[in-house]
């Protein structure tokens, strides 16, 4: 029996809303400084729905409803020496705006919407794979809300 720590579940809420996403500038690691999508660890006994719904609400005051599952990353993150340092298996969650203008709390030191074409164009400095997720909420918001 191996005494590593398990991989943490966490969430990624892709809300969309006109022709922008809604980002958040990570305050803390991993991805400290960079734009991503709102999200965090889910709780024991919570959905990856209600988890991605109370995230996006904690980080940045926005309300949602999840409207469906994007997809799956691994987020594996090592140190200098290559220890795994960050293990977390993302699900993303579509989600549609209710209501509310972003206003960065809890773990975002920034919220906002940007327009599709900087997230496309990665003219921000952005997690690995927000434009890719971008393109499926696209996909999916086109069928699905």
């Amino acid at each position: 029996m191996s005494d590593r720590p398990l991989p943490r579940l966490a969430v990624l809420a892709v809300t969309l809303h006109e022709d922008h996403a809604l980002l958040v500038r990570r305050r803390n690691p991993p991805d400290a400084g960079l734009w991503g999508y709102p999200g965090g660890k889910v709780r024991y006994g919570e959905t990856v729905a209600e988890a991605a719904i109370r995230e996006l609400r904690e980080e940045t005051g926005v309300r949602g409803e999840a409207m469906g599952q994007l997809g799956t990353l691994d987020l594996i993150l090592r140190d200098d020496l290559g220890a795994v340092s960050h293990h977390y298996y993302l699900v993303a969650i579509a989600c549609r705006w209710l209501a509310g203008d972003p206003v960065a709390a809890d773990d975002a030191a920034a919220a906002a919407w940007i327009p599709f074409a900087e997230v496309l164009d990665q003219s921000l400095a952005l997690s690995e794979d927000v434009d890719t997720l971008l393109h499926e909420a696209i996909r999916f918001a086109g069928t699905e809300m």
